[in-house]
């Protein structure tokens, strides 16, 4: 699937003044404008498949940006739906390369399918980054490839600390998804930090993407009557792990991470999916002034409260821009070292810094669930 978004209207070439690019999230470097005049981005998105929310957030997210940012660059937008696996994010970056001939990717949100995107763009020498990917191996040793989310042994540390500090845990189940590069990362860093804590993982269980009925597991969870049962999953399985875990009256709190933030997650688990704690990058309620006024602005846009996906697509299309204009240029290369060396952006997801393995800097939010959505509990900062 390709959508090219460099002829409507809302990509006309403009100017903003400085004040005005700080409002609108962008950091920018010494000089106020650049030379060059337009740049092609590409964007690897899953637009179908199971986790169809996340891609189309994120596209919402960078359709608003690009929509509000009318200076230079002008960015000609190029979207390919991966089908939400690693082979066809593979295919969607091989052909933004060889046939649309981008200068910069953005993308994907899973693990795993970013890892599979990344081999050829490094090959390529082509600066492929992610806003959502938070395994911890996708940057390394590919300098080419970045993130502008923060990364799973951070996340899984947050959550590990938040159950021993203020749940007060002193038992753990990791039920893991045995498919999945993030989920498999997630369990690790969190049973090292747990551990560490001076909790006890009692057990780890296993569970497939392909699996629908996951009670043959939630009785084993039910039998060790865990503190809480971290949930390191992507909403599809998550939103069903919930519901049947409290028809088999499972007491135990369920930690989750950034693969909840699904909008199907509260409509495939119904009531279950109140009363849990999840880490995250943004929430809507946040009363931080650029998080109100983003939200306000994407309600007004889409008539619904933007997801996590919304806000980091929205911060991706910011952060390209501003690299384009740092570089001076849509040379790959200098595209790539702009991005490299970007220190203290400011964000709607917050102050993004990259390190010297590419990866951000940056806080996280600890949400808890309700029937319809997540409300902001606590930030926690690296």
């Amino acid at each position: 699937m390709n959508h090219t978004l460099a002829r409507r209207p809302f990509l006309a070439l403009g100017a903003l003044s400085l004040a005005a690019l700080a409002v609108a999230g962008l950091s920018l470097p010494g000089s106020a404008f650049a030379v060059v005049n337009s740049v092609k981005v590409g964007a690897i998105l899953p637009l179908t498949g199971q986790t169809a929310n996340f891609g189309q957030d994120t596209l919402n997210g960078l359709k608003l940006a690009l929509e509000k940012d009318t200076s230079m660059p002008k960015v000609e937008l190029v979207v390919e739906d991966t089908l939400g696996t690693p082979a066809g994010s593979a295919t969607a970056v091989n052909k933004l390369i060889s046939t649309d001939k981008v200068s910069v990717i953005i993308g994907e949100v899973a693990s795993s399918n970013t890892i599979a995107a990344s081999a050829p763009a490094q090959n390529a020498k082509i600066p492929l980054m992610t806003h959502a990917s938070t395994n911890d191996s996708i940057t390394k040793g590919k300098d080419f490839i970045s993130r502008i989310c923060f990364i799973d042994s951070f996340q899984g540390e947050v959550m590990a600390k938040f159950a021993k500090g203020e749940l007060k845990a002193k038992t753990a189940v990791i039920l893991v998804d045995s498919d999945s590069d993030y989920s498999r990362g997630l369990r690790d860093s969190f049973k090292a930090a747990f551990t560490k804590e001076g909790g006890k993982v009692v057990e780890e269980i296993s569970y497939s993407q392909k699996d629908t009925d996951f009670k043959a597991q939630l009785m084993k969870v039910r039998k060790e009557k865990p503190d809480v049962v971290f949930l390191p999953g992507y909403y599809t399985q998550v939103g069903a792990i919930l519901r049947q875990s409290a028809e088999l009256k499972i007491k135990s709190k369920y930690l989750g991470t950034d693969g909840w933030s699904g909008e199907d997650l509260f409509k495939i688990a119904g009531p279950a999916s109140a009363g849990h704690y999840v880490s995250n990058h943004f929430v809507a309620d946040d009363k931080d002034p650029k998080v109100q006024a983003f939200a306000k602005e994407y309600q007004a846009k889409y008539g619904k409260v933007p997801s996590d996906m919304a806000a980091l697509g929205y911060d991706a299309a910011y952060f390209i821009k501003n690299a384009v204009r740092t570089a001076d240029s849509s040379d790959p290369t200098k595209i790539k070292d702009a991005i490299n060396g970007t220190k203290n952006f400011q964000g709607i997801t917050g102050t993004i810094s990259l390190d010297a393995n590419r990866n951000a800097i940056k806080s996280a939010v600890v949400t808890k669930t309700t029937t319809t959505g997540f409300v902001f509990h606590a930030r926690v900062n690296p």
